[in-house]
């Protein structure tokens, strides 16, 4: 302790204090401070409580969050909050071996994430990268070697799920792992295996293709229930855009997915540690794993869009037992990223989450606001967002006047035609129907000069 205070000559004490004479003046000081000593104490203990009671009210609505409130920064970071080890795995349990990452925090269970390579390729030489780093973000890892270099996209899909069933029923860290909350990531022909996964084990709860092929027998993916991204290269010439637009647009409306493309990489971006990949792919698994609503500001919009040229979701993504994100509200930014030329495929699915119209549209009836995208000479990419009034209804029409020179060479999201200069898109099948306030969007590529045109919107 340090000496006590002296005050200045002539300084008058407080008319609360007693005269400062005799021992009964200095028992009832004593009291005095004893008092105040209490209520402060009272209110620190208060404030304890309070905050072990947010804290635990926090615990109880997510049973699952793992580690402390994210940020722009550390999604990007190549390591998260926890420490992490390893431990090899032998072959024999119905894969080729492999490696487990796991956090060494031994107080709470992790949710399990499988990983398989690509055809004729090694996990240790080219996905190894990232399993330390999930694991440092609240992960238990299995990285597995294929049974042969050459397995199918079906036989890795197999293999994933060996791999799943060996980390939570035999592995030296089956006590770390949840059973319950289990996801896929592979790449390339591995990217199928996860396709080849999710269709096979629908209690999965996220699987990530890194520019995956096709599950052998099933172009399809009808039948995916199990929240599913895709991540590409924007010059991949093995797995192409028109390619994963085609196997992209089977997943059902009601799964939700999202695909990313990655500026200017090839087909072996997932080959080499790189931040952009992951700090989608680590956000995907936080929501869809750990049912985790502090990770959907930074896909709902897209919260950083830099290297990436373009982004397909479904947003608003809510996952069990949340709700979406204070980030997907009126006032947020649009979810479609920049397209970087005009030979970029669609880069925004449907979506009913809210956004901003230019003014209140009547009752029943609906406003279409354009939203400019990207730009480069000789072409354009736009976003058109569709809301309805007070009134919900069933199918909308947007209209408008090219400028001089413009053409529309492709459209999403929504059934185009042209007359002339006059364009008209519809609905779609899907998103359509809209409730009283709801909206939805469609894009479109066009060749010529930007320019911003009046929309008029009807319905039906």
């Amino acid at each position: 302790m340090g000496a006590h205070a002296v005050p200045p000559p002539g300084t008058r004490r407080p008319s609360t204090d007693p005269p400062a004479s005799g021992p009964g003046s200095r028992s009832r000081s004593l009291r005095r401070a004893l008092g105040r000593a209490m209520a402060a104490a009272v209110a620190v203990v208060g404030l304890f409580s309070a905050a072990v009671a947010t804290q635990s009210a926090s615990a109880a609505d997510n049973p699952y969050q793992r580690g402390p409130n994210p940020t722009l920064a550390s999604v990007a970071a190549n390591r998260g909050t926890f420490a992490t080890a390893q431990t090899s795995v032998p072959a024999g349990n119905g894969f080729g071996g492999g490696v487990i990452y796991y956090p060494t925090d031994t107080s709470q269970t992790f949710g399990g994430v499988a990983i398989v390579p690509g055809y004729s390729a090694l996990f240790a030489n080219e996905e190894a990268w990232m399993g330390p780093w999930l694991a440092s973000f609240g992960f238990v890892v299995i990285g597995i070697e294929t049974n042969s270099r050459t397995d199918s996209a079906d036989a890795r899909g197999t293999q994933l799920l060996a791999a799943l069933d060996y980390l939570t029923q035999r592995s030296s860290v089956r006590d770390r792992v949840d059973p319950n909350r289990l996801s896929v990531v592979g790449h390339s022909a591995g990217g199928a295996g996860v396709l080849s996964a999710i269709l096979r084990r629908p209690t999965l709860k996220a699987g990530i293709g890194l520019a995956p092929g096709s599950p052998v027998g099933d172009y399809g993916l009808s039948n995916d229930r199990v929240p599913t991204m895709f991540i590409s290269g924007q010059r991949d010439t093995t797995v192409t855009q028109s390619y994963l637009n085609g196997l992209y647009t089977t997943i059902p409306a009601s799964t939700p997915s999202a695909w990313v493309e990655i500026t200017g990489v090839d087909h072996l971006f997932a080959t080499r540690a790189n931040t952009t990949e992951m700090r989608v792919l680590i956000p995907w698994l936080k929501i869809w794993v750990d049912n985790d609503t502090r990770y959907t500001q930074f896909l709902c919009p897209l919260a950083d869009s830099s290297n990436i040229s373009m982004y397909r979701n479904k947003c608003p993504y809510v996952p069990p037992g949340g709700s979406p994100s204070p980030s997907a509200s009126p006032s947020s930014s649009p979810s479609q990223s920049p397209s970087q030329s005009p030979s970029q495929s669609p880069s925004q699915s449907p979506s009913q989450s809210p956004s901003t119209s230019p003014s209140p549209p009547p009752p029943g009836a609906c406003v279409a606001e354009y939203q400019p995208q990207n730009s480069w000479p000789g072409g354009y990419q736009a976003l058109v967002t569709v809301k309805a009034g007070s009134s919900a209804i069933n199918g909308w029409t947007v209209r408008w006047t090219l400028g001089s020179g413009q053409t529309i060479s492709q459209a999403w999201n929504g059934t185009l035609s042209t007359s002339g200069s006059a364009v008209t898109v519809k609905n779609a099948s899907y998103n359509g129907s809209l409730p009283a306030g709801g909206s939805t969007s469609f894009g479109f590529l066009a060749t010529g000069t930007p320019s911003t045109p009046t929309l008029t919107c009807t319905s039906p």
